[in-house]
């Protein structure tokens, strides 16, 4: 699930040589700056949160309430349980106060009145599509007001995603990011994903180059199908997209008569190029006439669909820290909806005991290889892992689809995690252990909606839960957390994360809190 880099000004692309020394200089100072969050930070230390979604506008517009995505990252508050942290955070709206508060109540061992006062609020009061970034920085007066927060020499500024936007920012401020230098994100487009598994020897689908137009994507489609005559299907993704919701489905049933071994490869590669117009897209909104134009703009790769009757969607998460060296986070098994089990919905932590420790090997390396090319901080690697019982030795098949050089839906849940139980991860096995040993879990979800939450406010949301007692309880350590309440009411939309001492006893609980929110909202 790559995000696509926002679609920006040429003058803001084209930096100076002196801008881009500049921001190398900063990009040291990350060093000093930054420390772990599982570490208990003493020295003083500010924050900017600018959690802006800096990508590709009509892949965003897809997204049902996305301009509240901005609140996933109030999990960044988790910083501000070292007395010396200030965190500034800057939104286009203003945050709804209950929402802040219900935040700053979850944080353990800290009085929220005293996080309260090291926390400091800004918002554009701009709603529009744009990057946040981009609004804030058409604001100078806000960037004035912002600036005289911070002491550059204990600051520096995290994001959502990296972009010259960012870059831009970063510089305004003088403060270095904790980001990836645009300049290496091609390494999370589908086309440089395939790259660096093919530089690490992990194992990835059958797929083509970039291209640029749909007769090169129709000839490089026909020799894929040329090489794996077997195909049932291929999926179409364009190089940046989102969630999914840039990836589209060619059914080759329809194709028979132009089959490898029954027609020359001209008829081939026509009839491909005809049925483009009949793609099985994952967003329903999509159109021939909007993806012909993105496969243009962004480019778009063919790639072998991986079939399988038991088949799972897991991911690894990881980071290179500011002092070079790879961490692997967590794993999950990912949640996928739509038509064709494309689009991202939620996951499961952490993922399945069968493939999770193959999983942080393969995350590691790709982690290391990213290190060496330059990257910082988070990245995520996507696959596909499907499970042949037949085989004793070797029953999961598992294949690398793509790297996500950003934070990601699998993020805010495991921050979530760390912010209630203040446990870590242990390598050793690939699970989350509190500090008296006991194992932890959760199912969470971005996309919990229904029409009939709609008008709900947070506060009704909190009075539904605790009357039932499902709230987390930092006791027993178990129970719920939600997040994009400032999403429910407009478009009835909610996340939230389900943590329980079992698997068995997440998924319970997560089906017990939309059983009565469903309920709630129905008697009402």
């Amino acid at each position: 699930m790559v995000i696509a880099e926002a679609t920006l000004p040429l003058s803001r692309v084209q930096g100076s040589q002196s801008g881009d020394e500049r921001f190398h200089q900063l990009q040291a100072d990350l060093k000093d700056r930054w420390h772990s969050i599982d570490d208990f930070d003493r020295s003083p230390r500010q924050i900017l949160v600018v959690p802006s979604l800096s990508l590709d506008q009509a892949e965003l517009s897809k997204v049902k309430g996305v301009h509240h995505y901005e609140e996933r990252l109030l999990f960044a508050l988790i910083r501000l349980r070292n007395p010396e942290t200030r965190v500034i955070y800057v939104t286009s709206q203003p945050l709804h106060p209950s929402i802040v508060d219900y935040y700053l109540e979850l944080l353990p061992g800290i009085p929220s009145s005293h996080a309260r006062d090291r926390l400091d609020l800004f918002a554009t009061y701009d709603s529009s599509l744009q990057p946040l970034t981009e609004k804030i920085l058409a604001r100078p007066r806000l960037m004035k007001r912002i600036k005289a927060k911070i002491k550059p020499d204990e600051a520096y500024m995290t994001c959502y995603n990296s972009t010259e936007l960012e870059k831009e920012l970063a510089l305004a401020l003088d403060l270095p990011l904790l980001a990836v230098d645009p300049e290496l994100l091609y390494w999370g487009t589908k086309d440089g994903s395939r790259q660096i598994f093919a530089e690490c020897g992990i194992p990835l689908p059958d797929g083509s180059e970039l291209t640029h137009s749909t007769a090169e994507l129709s000839e490089v489609t026909a020799a894929l199908w040329e090489r794996q005559p077997e195909l049932k299907r291929i999926v179409i993704k364009l190089n940046e997209g989102f969630s999914g919701e840039g990836n589209a489905l060619l059914s080759l049933a329809g194709l028979a008569e132009v089959a490898p071994g029954k027609a020359e490869r001209g008829a081939r590669v026509k009839a491909i190029a005809a049925a483009m117009a009949d793609l099985r897209f994952q967003c329903d909104t999509e159109t021939w006439a909007s993806f012909e134009k993105k496969i243009k703009e962004l480019g778009a790769i063919a790639e072998a669909f991986i079939e399988g009757e038991q088949k799972f969607s897991p991911s690894v998460q990881g980071r290179v820290t500011p002092k070079g060296t790879v961490e692997i986070l967590s794993t999950h098994d990912q949640v996928l909806g739509g038509p064709d089990g494309q689009i991202f919905l939620g996951c499961t932590f952490p993922a399945a005991d069968d493939y999770r420790m193959a999983l942080q090997e393969m995350g590691r390396k790709v982690g290391q290889n990213l290190a060496k090319k330059g990257a910082l901080e988070r990245y995520s690697v996507d696959f596909i892992a499907v499970h042949h019982p037949e085989n004793v030795e070797n029953p999961w098949d598992i294949s690398a689809i793509e790297i996500n050089l950003r934070k990601g839906g699998t993020t805010h849940p495991f921050m979530a995690l760390k912010l209630l139980t203040n446990g870590t991860y242990s390598l050793e096995d690939g699970k989350f252990y509190t500090k008296n040993g006991q194992a932890k879990y959760y199912r969470a979800s971005d996309n919990l909606q229904s029409e009939a939450y709609r008008g709900l406010l947070p506060n009704d949301l909190m009075d539904i839960i605790m009357g039932e007692q499902l709230h987390f309880s930092s006791i027993d350590g178990v129970g719920v957390v939600f997040h994009l309440m400032g999403c429910l009411s407009e478009h009835g939309k909610l996340g939230l994360t389900c943590i329980g001492n079992t698997p068995e006893e997440a998924e319970a609980i997560y089906e017990k809190v939309v059983a009565t929110i469903d309920r709630a909202t129905q008697e009402s």
